[in-house]
């Protein structure tokens, strides 16, 4: 390639921010092959090519409408504030614990199924010294942060309902904290010695708030579908509930209820009033079930 003058031209440089562990660790979700850096985007063998963004996130969405765009604008800046001001900090320094406990002792890949901002793979990521990060989620406005949540953590949008872009076996330790699941496909990348640590709420998750403000509530069988969805391929090894009493402004509280389920609606059938209506403190406790699993094998 030459430039106007004859001379030739500089190659385009990529503004991919990722480590080459997770780099390598990348496979085409199209047809599964490795990708490499090709211009300033990145491509597989067969000639599939995908976009990198310029906050540096690899965009691995096929062709296929994603089955949501993820959280909003609004939910993501929402959430950004809530988790910096400290309010989740014991469960991330609680992951960062079990990270050590019983992720990859050297270097391995730390992928984080719907990261949202990536504030609990960074967590993880401060633990795990020799690890580098994928935070993956279909939400841009989330990857935008993510791709920069760690110096070792590189970032990719993908639509975890139909796969995720990873070499079979290339995840040495999974997260998925308040995200979507798929056992087979989380069994598929997880290396065989790797574990799974998935956080949900329990069903008395800011019970306090939910009932003042009429929210949307955790369904009391969300944790025994969770593990009837993952008992065909992983075995739980450990499992604990931690709950961290909160005292919010009426900001901090409608930070918190503008980045979950009830944010869509927020203006609607008085949730705003209702917000407005609070009196400081605001006090609620957040509840989650932590548990760790292991691949079943055979």
């Amino acid at each position: 390639m030459t430039s106007a003058d004859g001379l030739p031209a500089a190659a385009p440089v990529s503004r991919l921010r990722m480590p080459a562990a997770v780099l390598a660790a990348l496979a085409c979700p199209v047809c599964g092959t490795g990708l490499a850096v090709d211009g300033r985007g990145l491509g597989c063998a067969h000639g599939h090519r995908f976009d990198v963004a310029k906050e540096g996130y690899a965009g691995l969405l096929t062709g296929h409408r994603p089955a949501t765009t993820g959280d909003t604008k609004e939910m993501v800046r929402a959430r950004q504030e809530f988790q910096e001001a400290g309010h989740y900090a014991p469960l991330a320094e609680r992951l960062a614990g079990l990270a050590a406990d019983h992720g990859p002792s050297g270097e391995g890949v730390v992928a984080d199924a719907g990261a949202g901002t990536g504030y609990y793979l960074r967590a993880v990521l401060d633990a795990l010294p020799r690890a580098a990060g994928l935070a993956l989620d279909v939400s841009k406005f989330a990857l935008r942060r993510a791709a920069r949540a760690h110096p070792r953590a590189g970032a990719a949008a993908c639509d975890t309902w139909r796969g995720l872009p990873l070499r079979p076996g290339g995840a040495a330790l999974l997260l998925n904290v308040f995200a979507p699941r798929r056992p087979a496909e989380f069994h598929r990348v997880l290396d065989p010695s790797g574990a799974l640590i998935v956080v949900t709420p329990t069903a008395r998750h800011l019970a306090e708030l939910v009932s003042a403000l009429d929210l949307v509530s955790v369904d009391a069988r969300k944790e025994e579908r969770l593990e009837e969805g993952l008992a065909g391929h992983f075995t739980r090894v450990h499992r604990e509930e931690l709950e961290v009493g909160l005292r919010l402004a009426p900001e901090e509280a409608r930070a918190l209820v503008a980045m979950g389920p009830s944010a869509r609606h927020l203006d609607a059938g008085g949730l705003g009033a209702r917000l407005a209506a609070l009196s400081a403190p605001v006090e609620t406790t957040a509840s989650f079930a932590v548990s760790v699993h292991r691949p079943r094998h055979g």
